[in-house]
């Protein structure tokens, strides 16, 4: 007698329609999940990628840069994708275009000097 009415206790409760539900209601926090990430995570990060690119593209000779490892230098020369900086009188270093930073203030640079002796 007892397992009898523990059988009827776990079985499942009648359903007037028969269905399960929708299943865009089951699916709606995910996808509102989903949602958040791309317009707080996803979609600023492309659109900072965005303008990284458009920067580097628009490098050229005599602008100063910041590079990925902290160096500051004036850009000497432009080779495809191998940029000379001249990071201090009569050094010059070669970095790849993908490693600059951002374009950095000409104050910061120490500039040689016009009147060598």
């Amino acid at each position: 007698m007892f397992f009898t009415t523990l059988a009827y206790a776990m079985g499942q409760a009648p359903s007037n329609g028969g269905g399960q539900g929708n299943p865009l209601i089951a699916f709606m926090p995910l996808i509102l999940l989903f949602v958040i990430f791309y317009f707080l995570l996803i979609r600023p990060q492309q659109k900072r990628a965005k303008e990284h690119r458009e920067m580097l593209n628009s490098l050229k000779r005599g602008d100063y840069v910041l590079t990925g490892g902290g160096v500051y230098g004036r850009i000497v020369s432009i080779d495809g994708d191998i940029i000379t900086l001249s990071v201090a009188p009569d050094v010059e270093i070669k970095v790849n275009r993908n490693f600059i930073s951002s374009k950095a203030q000409p104050g910061v640079i120490i500039e040689e000097k016009k009147n060598k002796k």
